[in-house]
């Protein structure tokens, strides 16, 4: 072939086997497929088929790239992955709403404009214990919003060990600026007293903010005052102590495998405000929950950023389903908790048939499966996971690029598969899939 033999754009879009495909798609497939023919030819590469080409093109231009996939990564809550998996019946619900009109701001028995927090108020009320609540889109915009309603451009008090910087590079200090507030460090990066933020406080001081460095830990020589020492301190010079609490883990996390992490109900036992994700150990979707005091929560609900950083109602409904599971004690049809708290035996079953679905080569062996985004940096439960020798980048890959995408984990040349956070429905398909590769 030639370059003057390269067809025409109108003539490759116009194929029969690209009738199948909108215009706008066709005519950028076959621009991309003759494209790509040009190069070859210029650089001397084999050409490709133009027909094959534009279709692979036009099929990969009318995919959805935001799809389910299957973990298979030893991270429960893998960010990547999109966090916590929802319940299925709240999975139902978000269709629901989602699918036409709903009740979002709507109150039914005075046919008046209502309150979309009201759905999930007296919920976080009861789980938390807290006197209110309010919610917004994500736990960073919770804490940039409890700082500019709350500490009104006051100092705030930091440990330099709690100094967090959470995914994307955005840092607690950059948040405390951007807030409008002035941050004030003290102690050191693993040890830091009472006494340094006694020492700290002056008349500007309008808060002590505690920070749970959840995605890091600090072990050896280490000390910090707790939360109810932080409390009396705030209350004793009249300051508001907010509490960035993280997980929005429930229940004791030894209850999950893990080892006792703060909850938000300790949290709001004793801090102003508390904040945390919704999509952690909580088990719901993204969204940034704030608990505590009632008339702080009133001056958070109507700081103009309330209206910036609001929760959407897909993501309030999932909310709402996700903590009256948690409510009526049915949290164990929450995936996250489940995953936790699979027993080992039903684990290193599957592990087995993965095991006998790729056939030589590969390995059962013990790990760890970590609870993922932060919530218990260094800590796992016990699990068994497949190891698959040969290839692993391209393995991986293969198992990526595949329908569905499977996610697993790299080590030591090897790709490792943890079925823990495998649903039943989804076993049989990657047996298949492994099956396929190993042929």
């Amino acid at each position: 072939m030639e370059l003057r033999d390269l067809p025409k754009v109108d003539t490759l879009a116009n194929a029969a086997p690209l009738a199948e495909f909108p215009p706008r798609i066709r005519t950028e497939a076959a621009r991309a497929a003759i494209d790509a023919m040009r190069s070859a030819l210029t650089e001397g590469r084999d050409v490709p088929d133009g027909l094959e080409f534009a279709m692979t093109h036009a099929r990969g231009a009318s995919d959805l790239s935001l799809r389910p996939a299957v973990n298979l990564s030893g991270v429960v809550l893998h960010t990547g992955l999109g966090r916590a998996r929802l319940a299925p019946s709240v999975a139902t619900h978000v269709a629901e709403v989602a699918a036409g009109y709903s009740t979002l701001e709507l109150d039914l028995e005075s046919g008046e404009r209502g309150d979309r927090q009201e759905h999930v108020r007296d919920l976080l009320r009861k789980l938390t214990g807290a006197e209110d609540a309010f919610v917004v889109n994500n736990a960073a915009a919770g804490v940039m919003l409890t700082l500019a309603a709350a500490a009104r451009g006051g100092e705030v008090v930091l440990s330099r060990g709690q100094m967090v910087e959470i995914g994307g590079s955005f840092r607690m200090p950059d948040i405390i600026r951007e807030s409008g507030c002035r941050l004030v460090e003290v102690g050191c990066t693993n040890r830091t007293h009472l006494s340094d933020y006694l020492a700290a406080m002056g008349d500007d001081t309008s808060a002590i903010l505690r920070c749970h460095p959840s995605n890091y830990a600090i072990v050896g020589f280490t000390s910090e005052p707790s939360l109810s020492e932080l409390a009396a301190l705030a209350k004793e010079r009249g300051v508001v102590l907010i509490d960035d609490q993280g997980s929005g883990l429930l229940v004791d996390a030894r209850t999950l495998g893990l080892p006792r992490l703060p909850t938000l109900p300790e949290s709001a036992a004793f801090a102003d405000v508390s904040i945390a994700s919704g999509d952690k150990l909580l088990g719901g979707p993204q969204a940034g929950i704030i608990v505590g005091r009632s008339e702080l929560i009133r001056e958070i609900s109507r700081h103009p950023l309330a209206r910036a950083f609001r929760i959407d109602k897909l993501s309030l409904a999932a909310l709402e389903a996700t903590l009256r599971l948690w409510a009526s004690g049915r949290e164990e049809e929450i995936p996250t908790i489940r995953y936790l708290r699979r027993p080992l035996a039903e684990v290193r079953a599957d592990a087995e048939r993965l095991l006998a679905a790729w056939g030589g080569g590969a390995e059962v062996s013990e790990g760890l499966t970590e609870a993922g985004s932060g919530s218990a940096p260094g800590a796992g439960v016990p699990t068994f996971r497949v190891g698959l020798s040969g290839g692993a980048e391209a393995l991986a890959r293969a198992l990526r690029l595949g329908m569905p995408p499977m996610v697993a984990r790299i080590e030591k040349d090897r790709v490792w598969l943890d079925p823990r956070t495998l649903d039943a429905d989804e076993l049989p398909i990657v047996e298949a899939r492994l099956r396929e590769l190993s042929g």
